[in-house]
């Protein structure tokens, strides 16, 4: 299992329902992603949503367009030119807190929809002509109650970059769900720990707490190369504050914690900074390699960062002395395995 996530509960990813074939577009049609559905569909359980459908429009229907102010604009039909917004945000207040109760680790946007694009949406001024300023009025919403919730649109994933950063992502947020999750509990959305930061002091066991302090240096530790790969500052103030566990009181420590681990993953990983990784952890074989093992790691290191092989190359090779050697430090790094290796991610030079 990727990064030793859990495997009795489901990886549920928010999705545009017309992206999983759904015919629920204006014309009737839908938008069938491929690699959404036969690919990543194998490891994800998707909340399907269409904004359009389930606020009560029918299918087909009249297109949507966005009119007016790019950061605050109305909704509406063409060509007549009805006015949707107050529907689709009286639907927006009752589906918005459902959605927050479905413990969601990401969510898919349909690029350009002016209910559910993440950006560059087309807006409309008063003279009909439109700029790509907006955003769709559901993906500004949910993103705006849910702030650090992975999001992406089905477009950008076309961008291998991109897609990685958001896979590695959403089996991140997995692995915090099964972290702040009691025993038993199913796993809220990001941000999940509201009600924890509200408890009062003392309000449980205090040797809880300290089970829970453990677990989340644990969890840094576990985490520390893949978050060195996003962003070595970062790495390094996570590691500071999972060190004050036990000494902090640990709702507020994990809500630090759940928003900057989040923030360092957002971040890219680079080759450069890949390659900074490797040659950190090629350093735990100092002793067991012999100069010619060490010399082929070093080049294969260094043909990774001329773009010459894929990542997969070099990270084959350092799990093969992992393994070899048991080296204790680095046999449970997610690092190594942050998603399934059936999507092959790391292929790619």
């Amino acid at each position: 299992v990727a990064g030793g996530m859990s495997v009795d509960r489901p990886i549920k990813l928010g999705i545009s329902s017309c992206l999983l074939g759904n015919k629920v577009r204006f014309d009737g049609g839908h938008k069938f992603d491929p690699f959404l559905v036969n690919v990543l569909g194998a490891f994800v359980e998707y909340v399907p949503v269409c904004p359009e459908v389930e606020s009560g429009f029918p299918v087909p229907r009249e297109a949507f367009r966005l009119v007016g102010d790019p950061q605050d604009p109305r909704l509406l039909t063409r060509p007549t030119g009805v006015d949707a917004t107050a529907r689709m945000e009286s639907w927006l207040e009752k589906r918005l807190p459902q959605l927050e109760r479905e413990g969601l680790c990401g969510f898919v946007f349909k690029s350009q929809s002016p209910s559910s694009g993440m950006e560059r949406v087309k807006v409309y001024n008063e003279k009909g002509v439109a700029e790509k300023k907006g955003v769709g009025l559901f993906a500004r919403a949910l993103m705006r109650r849910l702030p650090l919730l992975p999001v992406e649109e089905e477009g950008r994933l076309q961008d291998i970059g991109l897609r990685e950063n958001f896979i590695e992502r959403i089996f991140a947020v997995r692995r915090w769900q099964d972290l702040v999750a009691a025993d038993g509990e199913a796993p809220a959305a990001i941000p999940s720990l509201t009600a924890r930061q509200a408890e009062p002091r003392g309000s449980r066991d205090s040797s809880a707490a300290g089970v829970k302090a453990a677990k989340l240096v644990d969890f840094q530790r576990r985490h520390k190369y893949l978050l060195m790969a996003h962003s070595p500052e970062l790495a390094r103030r996570l590691g500071a504050l999972a060190a004050q566990a036990g000494s902090r009181p640990l709702a507020g420590l994990l809500g630090e914690y759940e928003a900057l681990f989040l923030a360092a993953l957002k971040q890219k990983a680079t080759v450069r900074k890949h390659a900074n990784v490797l040659q950190h952890m090629l350093g735990y074989f100092k002793k067991q390699l012999d100069d010619f093992a060490k010399r082929e790691l070093l080049q294969v290191i260094e043909n990774y960062r001329q773009g010459l092989v894929p990542l997969i190359v070099p990270l084959t090779l350092l799990k093969h002395y992992i393994a070899k050697f048991r080296q204790p430090y680095l046999q449970d790094q997610v690092y190594l395995d942050p998603h399934p290796l059936e999507l092959k991610l790391r292929n790619h030079a």
